[in-house]
């Protein structure tokens, strides 16, 4: 887990708000950001793939895709016993 100082803002399927931890659970899993949602206060932890840089013009990122929400197809539950 690293703090991020100074947080980095973020584009969530939550809104826009600024990412103050980072979490690496290793090389087979996402990462995931702890995103402090500006219009809600609201805490939530996104995986990589749910999240995007906010605006910058000075890099040139000037219109950032917001993020889609994750079907909930791929979040299926996992069986406990072999299936077959």
């Amino acid at each position: 887990m690293l703090q991020l100082n100074p947080p980095l803002p973020l584009n969530t399927p939550k809104g826009e708000g600024f990412a103050h931890f980072l979490i690496d659970y290793g090389p087979e899993s996402d990462l995931y950001w702890t995103v402090f949602i500006t219009a809600t206060g609201e805490i939530w932890t996104f995986a990589n793939h749910e999240v995007r840089a906010s605006k910058n013009i000075t890099l040139g990122r000037t219109h950032p895709q917001k993020p889609q929400p994750v079907p909930s197809e791929i979040h299926l539950p996992v069986p406990m016993y072999p299936v077959g």
